[in-house]
């Protein structure tokens, strides 16, 4: 299916974000792809199909039509698929949700929220930049080296996880369930579920971005 095939109706789009090739499978960074895999496998959609700049198939959840993307240009491009998946679907951005990775959340935590600002993941900002801030996002903790230097950070988010398997899966499968839970009840049942600790000062910091993160 290219870009500019008629896609069967969807009623929401869930995007995972990542960067493709078998060198970056395993990363921080491609937490995004890991949990759209586990939906599509989960709810049996059909095998995806290069389409929007990406991986993109269509299914249902709970009994909604959903189109789910995973785009295979690089992170800092992952808008252009996301914009034109959405053009596709005819789906204005509030039928949206991002999976992306956020360091600014201990390993294992999960925040949903609708809108805000890119927090200088470049996958957002390539997304925000293109489609507008209003949105919804599930961050996926993957914790912070300890250190605040870009290239320190930069090479923690392209690393493998270093967390056992098991909690990688299960942070992975949590995660799934709280896109599920998005698409059937709602933004607020999921963040209602689903939100871990930290509270306001996360989310301000991620508003306000963190231009020094090169991701």
């Amino acid at each position: 299916m290219s870009s500019r095939a008629q896609p069967e109706r969807v009623d929401y789009l869930i995007a995972g974000l990542g960067n493709p090739g078998s060198e970056y499978a395993g990363n921080r960074h491609n937490v995004g792809y890991l949990v759209v895999d586990e939906l599509a496998r989960r709810h049996r959609f059909a095998r995806a199909k290069r389409g929007y700049k990406g991986r993109y198939a269509a299914g249902t959840i709970a009994g909604w039509p959903v189109g789910m993307l995973v785009p295979t240009t690089f992170m800092n491009n992952a808008g252009t698929g996301v914009a034109a998946a959405l053009r596709g679907a005819h789906l204005e951005p509030d039928r949206l949700l991002v999976v992306h990775d956020e360091i600014d959340l201990p390993f294992g935590e999960l925040r949903l929220r609708y809108d805000g600002g890119h927090g200088g993941h470049n996958g957002l900002r390539s997304v925000v930049g293109l489609v507008g801030a209003d949105f919804h996002r599930l961050r996926v903790g993957v914790g912070r080296p300890d250190s605040r230097d870009p290239e320190v950070v930069a090479d923690w988010v392209l690393h493998d996880f270093e967390e056992p398997r098991d909690d990688v899966e299960a942070l992975v499968g949590r995660a799934a369930d709280a896109a599920g839970v998005w698409v059937e009840r709602g933004i607020q049942a999921a963040m209602n579920e689903f939100n871990g600790a930290g509270g306001p000062a996360v989310d301000q910091q991620y508003e306000e971005g963190r231009d020094g993160d090169p991701r």
